[in-house]
């Protein structure tokens, strides 16, 4: 398998994973084609193609060759930082064919344009309810936050170790989160779980929460009781950062009951508590595993690739 199959594979089921549906998918990937055929030379320049042809920008390859080849090993981890690329160079000199280094969570140029990504969560919510302008609207503060925060950020350090040890490099965030979102969505609408208690019990037939449990981090119910009924259920793991506040109110009258995500802040546990939303984590690590492995099933289908964990990824195969 060459490296741009391996990154196409992983975009293309993003996409068939997408919570918003292909119609949403289509419309925004035609809205950036018009966008950038309507750049003069030297935006297209700065901007680049590939966000016409791949709508998640946080997912990009960092480093190597389209044409490499992934025939033996490769490292996967949630953060992949200096020390994660220079454990990867180290098991090459012992001998381990490390091909490519698979990040979750986005560095480099991925980083840079974390913050678009963001407004997925708009059109979700407008899917369980919430009027889309109103979304809109809350989720815009958030998107500038996360926008400027990059400015303070050196993105490229990892990138570059692996540049120079010529190690390729790849991140694949949203296609990931997607997937976990929609195995847990999907999950929870054919089991029906009628209260928090139940969706624990559920979460725990998942190996890679079970997994997480043994190690003191897995899914733990932050508002509400296990008795409590959980009513309409709302898995919200996609954009990577808290939405608003004000946006608990709203998810209230759209008919949510129950939130499963991968953490929350108290800030946010004690409005969602207020508007009698239960919350359950699900934990980041844990859901970042599912989703990563669930990308993993499918491209590693048919091919003999081994994989080396690393930086809290655990592999289990849901095939």
């Amino acid at each position: 398998m060459k490296l741009q199959e391996f990154y196409r594979t992983a975009v293309a089921l993003g996409i068939e994973f997408d919570p918003r549906g292909p119609a949403w998918v289509k419309k925004a990937l035609q809205r950036a084609r018009e966008e950038y055929n309507m750049m003069t030379t030297e935006e297209k320049v700065w901007s680049g193609k590939e966000h016409t042809i791949n709508p998640y920008d946080d997912t990009r390859v960092l480093n190597g060759s389209p044409d490499m080849e992934i025939k033996n090993k490769i490292l996967v981890g949630i953060d992949i930082g200096s020390g994660e690329i220079l454990v990867a160079d180290k098991l090459r000199q012992r001998g381990k064919k490390i091909d490519l280094i698979v990040a979750h969570h986005p560095e480099g140029k991925a980083y840079a344009k974390y913050h678009t990504v963001i407004q997925m969560q708009a059109e979700i919510l407008h899917k369980f309810g919430i009027p889309i302008n109103v979304a809109d609207g809350i989720l815009s503060e958030k998107i500038r936050e996360v926008e400027n925060r990059v400015l303070h950020t050196n993105i490229d350090r990892a990138s570059d170790i692996a540049a120079l040890l010529d190690i390729p490099f790849i991140c694949i965030h949203t296609p990931a989160d997607n997937a976990a979102t929609t195995f847990l969505q999907r999950l929870a609408d054919k089991e029906k779980p009628e209260r928090l208690g139940d969706i624990m019990t559920l979460l725990k037939t998942i190996p890679e929460y079970k997994e997480a449990l043994k190690r003191h981090h897995g899914p733990k119910i932050l508002s509400g009781e296990p008795s409590q009924r959980a009513g309409k259920i709302f898995v919200d793991m996609i954009g990577g950062y808290e939405t608003s506040i004000k946006i608990y109110e709203k998810l209230a009258l759209a008919g949510i009951g129950t939130i499963i995500t991968t953490c929350m802040s108290e800030e946010h546990r004690k409005e969602a508590s207020e508007n009698h939303v239960a919350v359950i984590a699900a934990g980041s690590i844990a859901s970042d595993s599912l989703g990563v492995n669930l990308i993993l099933d499918r491209i590693l289908d048919s091919s003999d690739v081994d994989i080396a964990e690393c930086s809290g990824f655990r592999r289990f195969s849901h095939k």
